[in-house]
């Protein structure tokens, strides 16, 4: 089997983090983002995965050299001369994703969840049409493109954009499957596959949808990033429980790499994520934190709702809140506050920060 994920560009809204890494290789739970579906997508059979980038490819080219050799698949890589949209790149890696009758699997990047791949497929080769797509409820439907199904019927209706009166609360997961004959729908140029192929589909009968067990979340920009860490940790405390830190020190579900070293009279949790080579000192308060290989966060230190990126290092009594990010090899000295601040790589926070801003 096969499958293609949507890399994408340039990790803007997950900056300052994508200065240093693209997005798919920005560590989620002390793990590559994409290592995550790369291995979801292996367990049900997939052989071959697509990934379609138009930013850094040397980069993803040489972390993923080592992925092939774990994992026994081969990894194609489809560079775009262009940004080509959602539906676009299929058409590209065409000689792949057609190479034989059995469906593909095409997710965004940045989608976190269980991945019930396994159902996913046995629900598709069920209904027999040309496509599925999963699908996810919202609180707010009108800030996103609702599915609507036929009445008594797993095949999509249509799909109504941003809409103003309730339709319905399940909106397009980004994560689906389809067979080869799709992409006789797609040109050889740049597409979106939700505005331009989806409806298609839809007026021919030809897509299903099917809802998503678990949780989702889209972890592109940082405070999606930190909502998706607890939901993470909440789907790991249920599934995997032995894998979570414990102590008398640890508040509600927390991860931490064993090579990490955690002081006297700290609180750590809930929902913090500690990764490798990490040194937290004595007396810490850490809440919805996540620490990034080879940080250092000194003594009474108190750092909530931000990610401290790698090698970057937090003061003696620093405070930080307010979804602050510090990129790679930052460090904030003594005493400091910042709130909400977006602290770009190898620089040095000296001043408070009082108000979300950008640190270049």
């Amino acid at each position: 089997m096969k499958a293609l994920i949507l890399v994408g560009g340039f990790g803007t809204r997950l900056r300052p983090l994508t200065f240093s890494k693209p997005k798919p290789l920005v560590d989620f739970a002390n793990r590559p983002m994409i290592l995550h579906q790369i291995e979801a997508l292996v367990a049900v059979g997939v052989t071959d995965i697509v990934l379609a980038v138009n930013y850094q490819p040397e980069v993803m080219v040489d972390a993923m050299l080592k992925v092939e050799e774990q994992f026994n698949v081969k990894i194609h890589f489809s560079i775009e001369p262009e940004p080509l949209g959602t539906a676009g790149p299929l058409k590209l890696a065409q000689a792949v994703l057609s190479k034989d009758n059995d469906p593909f699997f095409v997710l965004n990047s940045d989608v976190i969840c269980e991945f019930p791949f396994r159902k996913l497929l046995e629900f598709h080769r069920a209904h027999g049409a040309e496509g599925t797509l999963m699908t996810t409820p919202v609180e707010d439907p009108s800030k996103y493109g609702v599915v609507c199904l036929k009445p008594g019927s797993t095949q999509i209706a249509k799909f109504v954009e941003k809409p103003k009166e309730f339709v319905g609360n399940q909106i397009n997961a980004g994560i689906y499957i389809f067979n080869p004959a799709v992409l006789d729908r797609i040109e050889n140029r740049p597409m979106s596959i939700e505005k331009e192929v989806f409806p298609q589909m839809a007026a021919d009968g030809q897509i299903h949808s099917t809802p998503l067990e678990g949780f989702w979340a889209d972890v592109g920009q940082p405070k999606d990033f930190l909502s998706g860490t607890s939901l993470y940790l909440e789907s790991v405390r249920k599934n995997f429980p032995s894998t979570l830190a414990s102590g008398s020190h640890i508040v509600g579900n927390v991860l931490q790499d064993p090579s990490a070293k955690v002081g006297s009279g700290c609180k750590i949790g809930p929902d913090v994520v500690i990764g490798p080579g990490v040194v937290i000192g004595d007396g810490v308060r850490l809440e919805r934190v996540v620490v990034m290989k080879g940080g250092i966060v000194r003594d009474n230190a108190l750092v909530r709702n931000s990610i401290v990126g790698w090698f970057s290092s937090v003061g003696r009594w620093a405070r930080l809140d307010e979804t602050t990010v510090l990129g790679e090899d930052v460090h904030v000295a003594d005493e400091v506050f910042v709130r909400g601040g977006s602290v770009l790589p190898h620089k040095s926070v000296s001043k408070n920060i009082m108000e979300p801003s950008i640190v270049m």
